[in-house]
């Protein structure tokens, strides 16, 4: 059970209900940590921003969602694992084989791979990596925007992983169980 409360949709404050209303639009349905995070609108506001910014990035949805569940396994975090291995099947067309290796920060293409390999060294060293880890992510054809575009997306899962295991969501997603539970 959730430790903090995840109001209805008619229950959050006023300026999250618009927010609340366009994630219904897009998804069909209001996932509980966007209702949790709509208890608190700016929050909400920064998250939806953000994401959306880099949705219209270079990096592809598959990247995306791969560095999502690359993340969420790192930081165990149950909900947000659930959320984008539903998200990466559903939406974005990931295969059960290409969720399992960005579980592990793998991918079945090198560049894939170095960008995910990237991203765990950003989460591991806190955002200090070494010349070595840049290196190894330009030679696999990364530029600066996009790896940029990688920390901020680590950044971005960060936020939502904490924000979960701090909580404890309810997963109203189908559960996945994080490597570090089981």
């Amino acid at each position: 059970m959730s430790r903090l409360a995840i109001p209805s949709v008619d229950d959050v404050p006023a300026a999250s209900k618009p927010l609340l209303a366009a994630v219904q639009k897009q998804l069909g349905v209001v996932p509980n940590m966007m209702k949790l995070l709509g208890s608190a609108p700016a929050a909400l506001e920064g998250y939806l921003s953000l994401s959306g910014a880099l949705a219209k990035g270079t990096l592809d949805a598959k990247l995306r969602e791969s560095l999502a569940l690359a993340v969420a396994e790192f930081n165990g975090c149950d909900y947000c694992l659930a959320a984008h291995s539903y998200i990466g099947k559903n939406l974005v067309k990931l295969s059960d084989d290409e969720i399992g290796l960005a579980r592990d920060g793998q991918a079945s293409t090198a560049r894939n791979a170095a960008a995910l390999r990237f991203a765990r060294r950003v989460a591991t060293e806190h955002g200090r990596v070494t010349d070595g880890d840049l290196g190894s992510l330009r030679s696999a054809g990364f530029g600066d925007a996009e790896v940029i575009e990688i920390v901020l997306n680590v950044a971005l899962n960060v936020l939502t992983n904490y924000v979960n295991n701090v909580a404890h969501t309810d997963v109203d997603f189908p559960r996945v169980s994080t490597h570090l539970h089981g």
